[in-house]
């Protein structure tokens, strides 16, 4: 390893004026040419209302075993925290932005190597250095040897000095990436709890439909029994027998359908959690008239801190700015100083003799750019190009958010409605079922309306099982449109850049499990003060 600069004898003498003068033409010119930035169009303002509905609590600050209180749904959110493959391979995507954090942090700092070499060098007499190397001894009064041996040990410095704040705008953009993979994933983490919650609850309705079904198929058999009396009474017909047995055969082809849909449901689940194919345990209670945690919406503005897409999406939008910077800065000139320092000798015994034979240089450049900047220029475009990219990107995912929580809380209500309405039909149903079967017996009326109200209660059961679940579902969804269901990792400090990776128990919401190994670096800025909520209302009534 050879020092790149020898130290000299000879002092060069510079004027000062000559060479301010010189870098700031050199500055100017590398200046001249930057292209202009085009600037996204402003987006919607988001509504201070949810068309008219406000609150001053917010669902998304319940925990997940406050809002479904099923010991046994939030079990499997557990299990699915320690288990699920996707929200493993996330992790290790926030791995991945924390190592480029640290390398973006190591660029701006000096680069220091240090080795050690050996070599031997035979010139020829009749060269000028042979010649002139015969010549020379060194201090001892001896004479060089030949061939000449060379030991040196010596360490190496270089450093890009960040007057422009090029490397340091690097690695926070670096930054703001990996917080916003830390926000993916806790997306996902969202995504995951409402799909367990959705196929849990699609499990308890299915078990309900499962006794409809049973129920219907006793009530048709014993229908079937008093037709097939009234044929060997001489006061019915083969036809009514037959109608009645086709309906109980058509009832238990049903049950093996639905017990396919089950067994699917459960694989859902188990897929999500992360586990092979077994089955799911689950609330066996009352379905109809299961009830969760109050929908509290809290107002448009709270979403925008809420929503950790939203967060993300933010992030991406830091870091675009924070690359465009970056590429503006390979417009100016760049410092380099490098240096070495270290010992060199023909003979090890005089290898580390101070002062004599002790090696050192400096050297500093300043390099910028002059001709055929089209390159620079394409990279400054493109960085513009990707930061327009990310605003409305931005734009698209809080649009997206606010109509989430629209869509799925007025499905909430106006299903609520329709469950309403379903349970006073139902009623007249099963009475109409009941004076049907009563008169039939009595040979009031015919079997054809016995088997028409027995079906029509039947559908009418099946459909307010089917609402009530559509209903859990837009419950469900609407906790996470709010941000629900999330696990808030606290916000690194500043001074943690490039600190080791945290392995302490992280605060849950919901009383989840502690997860290892998630990377705790970075420092975003600070949570800004959310506007107090304006027309405040009364939350949303519980949902039947």
């Amino acid at each position: 390893m050879k020092p790149l600069v020898r130290t000299s004898n000879t002092k060069n003498k510079k004027n000062p004026v000559a060479t301010a003068l010189a870098c700031s033409i050199l500055l100017v010119l590398s200046g001249c040419g930057i292209p202009k930035l085009w600037q996204a169009e402003p987006g919607p303002c988001v509504p201070v209302t949810f068309n008219g509905s406000t609150s001053q609590e917010n669902s998304s600050y319940v925990g997940t075993t406050e809002f479904f209180n099923d010991p046994r749904l939030t079990t499997l959110f557990d299990q699915a925290l320690a288990g699920n493959q996707n929200l493993k391979i996330l992790a290790q995507n926030i791995q991945v932005a924390n190592n480029e954090v640290l390398m973006r942090r190591g660029a701006y700092l000096p680069f220091v190597t240090l080795g050690a070499g050996a070599g031997v060098e035979k010139p020829s007499l009749f060269t000028p250095a042979g010649a002139v190397d015969s010549q020379l001894t060194y201090p001892g009064g001896g004479n060089f040897p030949s061939p000449l041996p060379d030991f040196m040990t010596a360490a190496n410095f270089s450093w890009q000095v960040d007057i422009w704040r090029q490397l340091r705008n690097s690695r926070d953009a670096a930054m703001f990436r990996y917080l916003g993979t830390r926000d993916g994933w806790n997306y996902v983490v969202t995504r995951l709890i409402a799909d367990i919650a959705e196929n849990y609850y699609e499990l308890m309705s299915l078990d309900k439909q499962l006794e409809t079904l049973d129920r219907t198929i006793a009530l048709q058999e014993q229908s079937l029994e008093i037709a097939k009396a009234r044929k060997a009474a001489a006061r019915g017909t083969e036809l009514g027998v037959q109608r009645f047995q086709a309906e109980v055969q058509k009832n238990q082809s049903q049950k093996l359908i639905i017990r396919q849909s089950i067994i699917e449901a459960e694989n859902r689940i188990n897929f999500l959690v992360g586990r092979y194919p077994q089955p799911v345990e689950r609330n066996t209670g009352e379905f109809i008239d299961l009830n969760l945690h109050a929908l509290s919406l809290g107002v448009p503005a709270q979403l925008l801190q809420n929503r950790p897409d939203i967060r993300e999406a933010e992030r991406q939008v830091a870091a675009a700015g924070l690359d465009v910077r970056v590429a503006r800065a390979n417009f100016y000139p760049k410092l380099f100083i490098t240096g070495d320092v270290g010992y060199e000798a023909f003979n090890t015994k005089y290898l580390f003799i101070s002062p004599e034979s002790l090696i050192y240089s400096v050297a500093g450049d300043l390099v910028g750019p002059l001709i055929n900047k089209k390159a620079i220029q394409a990279e400054y475009l493109s960085a513009n190009a990707k930061q327009l990219q990310s605003i409305y990107n931005y734009q698209r995912v809080v649009l997206n958010a606010f109509t989430e929580v629209i869509n799925r809380v007025t499905k909430v209500q106006n299903y609520g409605r329709s469950i309403e309405i379903k349970k006073q039909q139902l009623e007249s149903l099963e009475s109409a079922v009941s004076v049907a079967s009563n008169l039939f017996q009595n040979a009031r009326v015919e079997y054809i309306d016995v088997l028409f109200a027995q079906r029509d209660r039947n559908d009418a059961r099946l459909v307010l099982i089917e609402t009530k679940r559509e209903q859990l579902s837009a419950i469900v969804n609407t906790y996470q449109a709010l941000g629900g269901g999330q696990i808030y990792l606290p916000e690194p400090p500043p001074r943690a850049i490039g600190a080791r990776p945290a392995t302490g128990p992280l605060p849950l919401i919901g009383k989840w499990p502690a997860l290892e190994g998630l990377p705790l670096i970075g420092g975003g800025p600070e949570a800004e003060e959310l506007p107090a909520p304006v027309n405040k209302t009364e939350p949303l009534p519980p949902p039947n």
